[in-house]
């Protein structure tokens, strides 16, 4: 797919310093859409969806707000904490809203593995595909969401 200067102008949002200190990108290098490209191609691996992996990711946060910054026990074997910082961030591909810093963190003790998001996070991907670039200090690996979630395969 070629990139469009609309997402050169999205890509340009990412840099460091735009929207958030460190940026959407880390050290990648390539396009915006190649980069999009290549989780995409993981998650189909993965036999799932990106919509999919947002929805159990919200899952687990609108669960986690029960503890109001405690953990909190979910069966089977998970531990969730929901965390909020004063803020709002908007999206780096626009849009009319803007993300709370939330933080959500979820522990699945059968795998003795934790995972940490944001609100923003879930709107990346369910909304973009977007995991962030390879060595960004914020990505999430589409393979780690799927196993430390236990996102089910698509039933297809």
């Amino acid at each position: 797919m070629k990139q469009t200067p609309i997402y050169d102008e999205i890509q340009k949002q990412m840099a460091p310093g735009v929207i958030t200190l460190d940026g959407f990108l880390g050290p990648d290098k390539r396009k915006l859409v190649d980069i999009i490209a290549t989780d995409e191609k993981l998650v189909h691996y993965a036999n799932t969806t990106v919509e999919a992996i947002a929805e159990r990711m919200q899952y687990f946060r609108d669960l986690g707000l029960r503890g109001l910054g405690e953990y909190i026990s979910i069966e089977p074997h998970f531990e969730v904490c929901v965390d909020s910082v004063r803020g709002k961030l908007p999206s780096p591909f626009g849009g009319p809203g803007m993300y709370d810093k939330v933080n959500t963190t979820v522990v699945n003790r059968e795998l003795d593995k934790a995972i940490t998001y944001t609100d923003l996070h879930i709107h990346l991907i369910r909304d973009h595909g977007f995991f962030q670039g390879a060595g960004s200090r914020y990505r999430l690996e589409p393979l780690d969401l799927v196993k430390i979630l236990e996102i089910l395969p698509n039933k297809a």
